[in-house]
């Protein structure tokens, strides 16, 4: 429990830090100081590079992203240039984290996009004729729904443990007798290994909408905003994402889910 609470505040406090650096990036946007811009910037990115990384590690592990051809890195630059190019000053500085995330989120969308694209049309490319190419490409420019991959792992002391996971998971009271019992018979690693193999072979929207809500601790009206999906749907992935993740772990104990 105590792990929980620290790993809270720790991220609550991030959150509030990212905000109050508002006024001092658009100070620095306004005198069109792009080295102070960007050194403030640097200060504000590590949720989203690890959220990049993340992404990256997941895509890698399921195919659909070549190991070795991008880095976390490869996005954060292009990230520096997106934010200073587009920042706003009329944003609210409650919305600066989510929106550094929704960058992130679309660089990661339009490098898997052309993945897919790429590996398909070079697999297909004698078979198709040029009105079936255009119509391949429209369709990849449109509904790329793939995911994202590994690298290398960035260092966070700060990265969720075990428990904290659980208790997204078991979120009633009662649960907290279940919670013991993983914890007893499965031990930490054991759990960690376990939720990282759920959580990777979840529909893609459902994994990041979990993800964002524990890891990084966004709230609803946050993550809509990153994700660009409606309140409603996004409570929806987190229920159906909980209720995943709890049959599975009581499967595991060989219980039968009610």
């Amino acid at each position: 429990m105590k792990d929980i609470v620290n790993y809270s505040e720790r991220t609550k406090e991030f959150h509030l830090f990212v905000a109050n650096s508002f006024s001092d990036l658009a100070k620095f946007k306004k005198e069109q100081n792009k080295t102070a811009f960007n050194a403030l910037l640097m200060s504000v990115l590590p949720e989203v590079k690890r959220y990049i990384n993340k992404r990256l590690t997941t895509a890698v592990s399921k195919g659909n992203m070549s190991k070795g051809k991008y880095k976390p890195d490869d996005f954060i630059d292009q990230l520096y240039i997106e934010v200073y190019d587009h920042f706003d000053t009329d944003k609210n500085k409650k919305d600066l984290h989510p929106w550094l995330f929704n960058i992130a989120d679309k660089l990661l969308e339009d490098a898997l996009v052309e993945e897919e694209f790429d590996a398909l049309f070079l697999q297909n490319i004698d078979e198709y004729s040029k009105p079936e190419r255009d119509e391949m490409v429209e369709k990849y420019s449109t509904d790329g729904d793939g995911d994202l991959v590994m690298i290398d792992e960035l260092d966070d002391i700060s990265y969720p443990k075990n428990d904290y996971i659980l208790k997204n998971v078991f979120i009633e009271d009662e649960s907290q007798e279940m919670v013991a019992k993983l914890d007893k018979e499965l031990g930490q690693e054991n759990i960690r290994k376990h939720a990282e193999n759920i959580l990777k072979r979840l529909p893609k929207r459902m994994r990041i909408a979990f993800e964002l809500y524990t890891e990084h601790q966004f709230d609803l009206w946050e993550i809509t905003k990153i994700m660009n999906r409606d309140l409603e749907e996004v409570q929806q992935l987190l229920e159906n994402a909980r209720k995943i993740l709890e049959t599975s772990f009581k499967a595991r104990l060989g219980m039968k889910d009610e």
